[in-house]
């Protein structure tokens, strides 16, 4: 929101005073910068190129992004195989004698993969003699839309004579596994013709009115035996028109940000809680309906969001991935597990020997077990990785990325290796690990772990070691509270300018505590991060990826806050956060410009942060500046060496009044960027900034 005070002026070095579009007043025109308010702009004296992959985005299948959010299957457990869950998101219609009993069966099943079904008796005729499916907190769906219904059916002994599929908004829950039979009429079909032998049957579901959380309803009509299997409820409308495509505007606010990157699946999920439990990319890809699903890692992680029913459907597989990081222009970057189970749960390790056959000295301190796969397979699955990625069609995987509909190769180019691990037993895998892929593939990029903490013996360690084996880039990561991300804005400032680069692959400020559920998306956390980031920009020749993290939460479903998109099951909205990271991938540029104050002061003294950037594609300088103090603040920019200066430049401003501030579903542009027009007539501009403020200034200049 914007302050209602006047804030803001442009000057011209002569002295003219220009009332803005935001209503500044002439005495506040005349306030001149000090000298701590004066920024040089070296634009003669440019600095490193910056990363076109600077920043960009973090996916992690976490606070339901995933499954009930970016893919949009409406029907929980579509296929009844979640092991000891068989019926998760299932319920019996309450009343409904009729349905004398369902089951779940593995007796001659759809495939070996998909080997259990439901299996529905019948013993009186009844229009409530069915099921439900309560979809992911409920099935988002628009008056007028169209939703692709699917289900595989065989009919058992008896007379049924087909299924009536409903869609309706859910009606009152009973007091057990039951649900009321209640609730509005959004859409309705009849499925017949059925036999003794599976058969995929279709229909089209047009919904009469909007619901936020429908239901879906399965009844049998006539009686006896029918088996249900593969039940699903895919909308229409999805990016590219696809058929197991994903969430439109999701992917919307996704690729407004034009990232540089796309980091997937994770993230803690790429480890497991145990390795039997780790992220298998293998087994995400190929036909959707034989991706045997997996409980999600962080289904109980935390005791105050409990979710045992959160798990993965790979709906959202690694083709998926690959295909989203093409369609918002962004290199994918997949993250794969080194051998390691999560380190603050089991810590599991995958056998690893010394040469002279036995146990390492991690091994002997580890919970490897014996017949856990050896380090071999975790290094073949990522050779595989690469061949799927970027094989021909005549390599096993190439031909297997070719027969998901994508001939041309994705073009991977990065890697990382295991996600936050730590200690020597990270280490030691590493090496052999990324000695493997460097040999087959030299051209690939390695991400590496520096660990889960920014500091400290272990991150020390492990960056010292990384540096020595050469590797191309080490990932940090650091949740902190706001006045961590202020204080260590120079936090780059040292680091050295050859050898290794930094992914600053996730951070986020948090207002209370890591993890704690009463974190908030408020401006003060926002303001922070920027705050921050001019400190990355200042340092292009150091850091080269930068990602928010995490990224998508459902707002009745999520484990972990805060998160920089929030989404219910049909709107969804951009944090604080969101658009000082959205303000930052747009005006990256393409050369670092240093930036000195005229006090020689540092970067962030006196609450002023700063960063500067030519963006020789455009022919523009761009100054990103932000004012933490309380007050409206003027500061003189002098563009040293600045070369055919426009007329006219670009503010956009983004600032609120409160430093609690949020966006939320009801104001999702509470906090949001506003853009305005300022007059150029010389290399030195006196611009006012906001209280409390995060601003970009875009001016038309070459170097």
């Amino acid at each position: 929101m914007l302050p209602t005070s006047p804030t803001r002026l442009v000057q011209l070095a002569s002295g003219l005073a220009l009332c803005s579009t935001l209503g500044l007043t002439s005495a506040l025109a005349q306030t001149k910068p000090t000298a701590a308010n004066t920024l040089t702009v070296q634009v003669n004296k440019p600095g490193a190129p910056v990363s076109k992959n600077m920043y960009g985005l973090f996916f992690e299948d976490i606070n339901f992004a995933a499954d009930g959010g970016l893919y949009p299957e409406l029907v929980k457990n579509k296929s009844f195989e979640i092991q000891g869950q068989h019926f998760i998101g299932w319920n019996a219609i309450r009343g409904a004698a009729a349905l004398q009993a369902y089951t779940v069966s593995s007796d001659k099943p759809i495939s070996a993969t998909n080997n259990h079904f439901a299996r529905l008796t019948v013993a009186t005729a009844s229009p409530d003699a069915g099921i439900t499916n309560e979809g992911f907190r409920g099935m988002g769906v628009k008056q007028d839309a169209e939703y692709t219904f699917s289900v595989y059916l065989r009919r058992g002994a008896g007379n049924v004579s087909g299924l009536t599929v409903t869609l309706e908004e859910e009606g009152p829950r009973g007091p057990g596994p039951e649900v009321g039979s209640s609730g509005r009429m959004l859409a309705q079909t009849q499925l017949t013709g059925l036999t003794g032998e599976w058969k995929k049957y279709t229909a089209v579901l047009k919904s009469s009115g909007m619901a936020n959380k429908a239901r879906l309803k399965l009844t049998v009509n006539g009686t006896g035996t029918v088996d249900i299997d593969v039940v699903s409820l895919f909308p229409k409308d999805t990016w590219n028109k696809r058929a197991n495509g994903l969430r439109t505007d999701l992917v919307q606010l996704l690729k407004d940000m034009q990232p540089g990157f796309l980091r997937f699946p994770g993230g803690c999920i790429v480890e497991g809680r145990t390795l039997a439990e780790r992220y298998q990319w293998k087994e995400t890809i190929g036909e959707v309906n034989s991706r045997v699903p997996l409980i999600n890692r962080w289904n109980m992680e935390f005791r105050h969001r409990s979710t045992p029913d959160y798990y993965q459907s790979f709906g959202l597989g690694f083709f998926e991935y690959f295909q989203l990081s093409e369609d918002i222009g962004a290199e994918p970057v997949p993250i794969l597990n080194v051998g390691m189970a999560c380190q603050f749960n089991s810590s599991e390790l995958a056998p690893l020997t010394t040469a002279a056959g036995g146990p390492s000295a991690s091994e002997a301190t580890g919970h490897n077990h014996a017949d856990d796969p050896t380090l071999e397979t975790f290094i073949q699955d990522a050779l595989d990785l690469v061949e799927f990625a970027n094989g021909p069609a005549s390599s096993p995987w190439g031909a297997k990325r070719v027969a998901m509909g994508h001939p041309a190769p994705f073009n991977l180019k990065y890697i990382g290796i295991g996600n936050e691990q730590w200690g020597p037993q990270y280490l030691e895998r590493y090496e052999p690990f990324a000695k493997a892929v460097k040999a087959k593939y030299p051209g690939i990029n390695i991400v590496s772990s520096a660990g889960p903490a920014p500091e400290g013996d272990l991150f020390d360690k492990a960056t010292n070691r990384l540096r020595e084996l050469k590797a191309e880039v080490i990932d940090e990561h650091y949740y902190a509270s706001p006045e961590w991300f202020r204080n260590n804005a120079g936090r780059y400032d040292n680091y050295p300018t050859t050898g290794s680069k930094i992914f600053a692959g996730e951070y986020a400020a948090q207002t209370v505590g890591i993890a704690s559920p009463d974190n908030k998306n408020s401006w003060d956390t926002a303001i922070s991060e920027a705050a921050f980031m001019t400190g990355l920009e200042r340092n292009a020749d150091k850091v080269v990826m930068a990602s928010y993290a995490p990224m998508l939460a459902h707002v009745d479903a999520w484990q972990w806050t805060p998160n920089m998109i929030w989404f219910d099951n049909l709107r969804s909205y951009g944090t604080p956060n969101y658009y000082v990271q959205k303000l930052y991938a747009l005006n990256k540029g393409t050369t670092m410009l240093p930036v000195q104050r005229a006090d020689n002061g540092k970067n962030g003294q006196d609450n002023l942060f700063s960063s500067a950037v030519a963006d020789d594609k455009t022919g523009e300088i761009v100054v990103k500046l932000v004012n933490y103090s309380p007050t409206a603040r003027p500061v003189a920019i002098n563009l040293q060496g600045a070369k055919k200066l426009g007329k006219t430049g670009k503010a956009t401003v983004l600032t609120s009044n409160d430093l609690n501030a949020v966006n939320s579903l009801d104001q999702p542009l509470n906090v949001a960027p506003k853009e305005e027009s300022f007059k150029v007539g010389a290399a030195n501009v006196t611009y006012t900034l906001a209280p409390h403020s995060f601003t970009v200034l875009r001016i038309p200049g070459k170097r």
